[in-house]
């Protein structure tokens, strides 16, 4: 199933759509859809970015994505490169609720899982404890067709509503129909900010790739972020240096500030602690006890 920003075409003999997909690295433009994405990840980390949110995601790991909110899961860097032989492995199913099973979430015995999806609109990650349960469902709905592919789903639909402790991905973040114009002008940004975060971005550069003035640009990306472009690159600066502190070999924390587009040490420790609430150092020793 081919996905283009924002649109993701239908099915016309399928009321549940499975797609397993094992490639060199995750389609890197940021997209969204009328189907809520349910995605397992056997292979592949980096990071899911949803709405304004960024989350760090790796293997054995399930995250449901709610209907219409904007996300991408960008692979590490390490993918690609020219001599990467890295490769991601998901499993995917997608279903709307709003289209062929409307009339079946009307039903008043699926009022506790329509209230579910409509209460974690903006998705979450499957908590640690409902791994093997969800995991299992999503393989057993991949292998099974027809009447009995149903079934597997709805099974799969009364072990999602029983999660208590789901933490929404995005809880800021309203559902909202973009154009397909709309779609490509954002991903051109995401993309622009994701390939360009290690280096100084300066306002009127981002907003000629978006061809924008500088003052519509802002107005643009705050109202369809709720956040500003310098609340953004910066979260994105800190995200990558959160992954390069507790995986890098050593790295000091004024190595991994600059290599995150950082050019003052100062500034970074400020930014750091106002995102994470924690020094560098802080971080980074806790994460290590947690592990240990």
């Amino acid at each position: 199933m081919k996905v283009l920003p924002f649109t993701i075409p239908t099915s016309h003999d399928k009321t549940i759509l499975v797609q397993e997909d094992v490639i060199p690295y995750f389609y890197p433009h940021l997209h969204c859809h009328q189907e809520i994405q349910l995605t397992l990840i056997l292979k592949g980390e980096g990071t899911l970015i949803i709405g304004n949110s960024m989350h760090t995601f790796g293997p054995n790991e399930v995250y449901l994505i709610g209907a219409d909110i904007p996300h991408v899961f960008k692979s590490d860097v390490s993918y690609f490169a020219e001599d990467s032989i890295k490769n991601v492995h998901t499993l995917n199913i997608f279903f709307n609720t709003k289209g062929k099973l409307a009339s079946l979430f009307d039903l008043p015995e699926l009022k506790s899982i329509t209230t579910f999806f409509s209460n974690h609109y903006s998705g979450f990650r499957i908590p640690q404890h409902a791994f093997t349960d969800i995991a299992g469902k999503i393989q057993n709905i991949k292998y099974a067709s027809g009447m009995d592919q149903l079934m597997q789903f709805f099974l799969l639909l009364k072990s999602l509503s029983s999660i208590e402790d789901a933490i929404p991905l995005a809880p800021d973040v309203k559902p909202k129909t973009y154009t397909d114009y709309e779609g490509i002008r954002l991903s051109s940004i995401y993309n622009f900010i994701l390939q360009h975060y290690n280096r100084d971005i300066t306002l009127q550069e981002v907003a000629a790739a978006a061809y924008m003035t500088p003052q519509a640009f802002c107005r643009y990306f705050k109202k369809h972020t709720r956040v500003t472009f310098v609340t953004f690159l910066n979260d994105v600066r800190i995200n990558e240096a959160c992954k390069k502190l507790i995986d890098g070999p050593n790295d000091s924390v004024s190595s991994v500030a600059y290599d995150c587009g950082f050019n003052s040490i100062t500034n970074f420790n400020r930014v750091f602690k106002s995102t994470t609430g924690k020094s560098p150092r802080e971080y980074t020793t806790v994460f290590l006890s947690n592990v240990n």
